[in-house]
């Protein structure tokens, strides 16, 4: 009997179906944002992130142009199990000269339009709002100028129509994400002015309705530099997506590192149709670190199937570690997102929540316990397999510092 066959034998008596579970995983598209490739620097040859954003580490080989980045996302994809998305950024328009920001139009990003239909992969996008002179004083779309308003509001708005484009070629969903840095250092003498400036400002981006574009809002506690008032907060953009019929997305760094995700996940999906996700792994606060497979992700990951939720969630990647070699952040990080996907679709659920109704409390307790020792690793080997990627620490073999082979 191979390691898999006994698996399967152990998880059928706790009335999980393994086959059922990786076929599911394989299928749930996971978007994977491209700029860990290189540190957030896009290709406006702007020298900083900015608006509190900073890759830190000096590892070489960080990607330089979009032919380096797409070489090292194929690398990635080929030791990955699953179907994937690539996540782009306004600033990696690949342009022959530079184009302002509102002025973006689809024939810039051509060139990732054709690299997706090659690969047969997706798009989502995100509008830059930061790493510009607009945006130098930390305010956006809530700046009290309205000029500085305009601007980034007809970037959003390109950006939208772009979504859409790729939506349409593709036959997929687009992902239009906006988050934007807007806050203040020191506390604000009026906090609800540049809200009130946002919404407005939002109201306008998303008032165009486009087939196939899934508009998502993205909250953050604080950012560094604005420490005391963050204008996009989670409270302002959940309101606003309840009332406005676009999403809401939680990324698990943005949050107090008491806070946990998993738990707000079940009371997100009582109110909204869809949810979206940036998984990431803060330590202490937003350090945007290579996820690990802690309890964390696996709550977050376990909170999602219990919830029957996977088909109603839009999961994307959202971290930059330039500490180490690139795609093998990209790899390790993916993989074991799918490996806390895998472990809770082969957990019992049903069984579970019948003994939290009978309030035998002692008995879930032992069962969530032995559940930690089942053979997981023979399940994830057999879906690599299938898949044709490495299970093991071999897919590390062969990479260099250029392109990840």
């Amino acid at each position: 009997m191979t390691r898999y066959a006994s698996a399967k034998e152990i998880y059928a008596k706790h009335g999980v179906d393994c086959e059922a579970a990786m076929t599911a995983l394989l299928a749930l598209p996971i978007s994977v944002h491209c700029w860990q490739g290189d540190d957030v620097r896009g290709f406006e040859q702007t020298h900083t992130p900015g608006g509190g954003i900073a890759a830190t580490g000096n590892y070489p080989g960080r990607a330089t142009n979009a032919q380096e980045l797409m070489d090292d996302f194929d690398a990635m994809l080929a030791r990955c199990p699953g179907k994937h998305k690539i996540n782009l950024h306004a600033m990696y328009a690949v342009t022959d000269k530079p184009v302002a920001r509102d002025k973006l139009k689809p024939a810039h990003f051509k060139a990732w339009l054709e690299y997706a239909k090659t690969k047969g992969i997706g798009v989502d996008i995100n509008p830059t709002l930061f790493a510009h002179e607009l945006a130098a004083d930390g305010l956006t779309l809530s700046h009290a100028d309205a000029q500085v308003r305009r601007f980034w509001i007809d970037h959003c708005k390109a950006m939208r129509r772009i979504a859409a484009w790729f939506a349409a070629e593709l036959g997929q969903p687009c992902v239009n994400n906006i988050w934007i840095p807007d806050g203040f250092k020191n506390s604000p003498a009026d906090r609800l002015g540049p809200r009130q400036r946002l919404k407005d400002s939002l109201d306008e981006i998303l008032a165009e309705k486009l087939d196939g574009v899934i508009d998502t809002v993205e909250s953050k506690v604080f950012g560094i530099g604005l420490e005391s008032c963050t204008v996009g907060s989670h409270e302002f953009y959940l309101n606003y997506a309840a009332r406005n019929g676009c999403v809401c997305l939680l990324d698990n760094g943005h949050f107090h590192p008491t806070e946990q995700v998993a738990d707000k996940i079940s009371s997100m999906l009582l109110f909204s149709d869809k949810l979206a996700l940036h998984l990431t792994r803060g330590v202490r606060w937003d350090s945007d670190h290579v996820p690990v497979f802690n309890d964390e992700l696996r709550d977050i990951c376990t909170e999602l199937v219990r919830c029957n939720a996977l088909d109603r969630t839009l999961i994307a990647l959202d971290y930059f570690d330039a500490s180490i070699h690139r795609v093998a952040a990209w790899v390790i990080g993916l993989r074991n997102v799918r490996k806390a996907l895998l472990e809770a679709l082969l957990l019992p659920h049903e069984q579970l929540k019948q003994l939290q109704n009978e309030q035998d409390f002692t008995r879930l307790l032992a069962m969530q316990e032995e559940l930690k020792l089942l053979p997981l690793g023979d399940v994830w080997e057999e879906l690599c397999r299938r898949a044709g990627v490495a299970a093991d620490m071999s897919w590390m073999d062969g990479m260099t510092l250029r392109c990840g082979l």
